[in-house]
């Protein structure tokens, strides 16, 4: 048996991402579930590595490249992983722990300088504390660990195998 070429799997992991945006488009616009700031850098996570996908399913290169984009896939959704793990850390605080609510996102990105902006984003806030969704008991940033997550191995693995 033999696996699918690596362009071809490049390809899939670029159409799991738009998937995964798709959703989270679709539960901000039709459920009503506005994305708290860590939902926001956790869709430029998801679509970070879509691109990656993209980029390296086009290029299709040889060997050293797409260790390139193995190492690209690997970086993105590393980071994408770590803050939802931030915010399901954030969802299970007890109560009396959980940051007071803050401003929005784009009010925090136009009204302080970056690091500050970013500071105040990863410390959370009580919204981002709030779970307004589950599916077979698990929240929304649980199951973009479990996507991400999913990804980077597929990717890196993909990405380094011999051809």
């Amino acid at each position: 048996m033999t696996l699918p070429d690596r362009r071809l799997l490049n390809l899939a992991g670029f159409l799991a991402c738009a998937g995964m945006m798709g959703f989270a488009l679709y539960a901000q616009h039709v459920l009503f579930l506005d994305p708290c700031p860590l939902c926001v850098f956790q869709r430029v996570a998801t679509i970070a590595v879509g691109i990656v996908f993209l980029a390296a399913a086009l290029h299709n290169p040889g060997r050293t490249g797409s260790r390139a984009y193995g190492v690209l896939v690997f970086l993105t959704a590393g980071f994408g992983v770590g803050v939802a793990g931030w915010h399901v850390h954030l969802q299970n605080m007890p109560t009396d722990e959980v940051p007071s609510c803050g401003p929005g996102f784009e009010y925090i990105m136009e009204n302080f300088a970056l690091f500050d902006a970013l500071d105040m984003i990863f410390q959370g806030s009580g919204e981002c504390a709030d779970v307004v969704w589950r599916f077979l008991g698990l929240s929304m940033p649980t199951w973009v660990i479990i996507g991400l997550g999913g990804l980077l191995i597929a990717g890196v693995w993909n990405n380094f195998r011999s051809a």
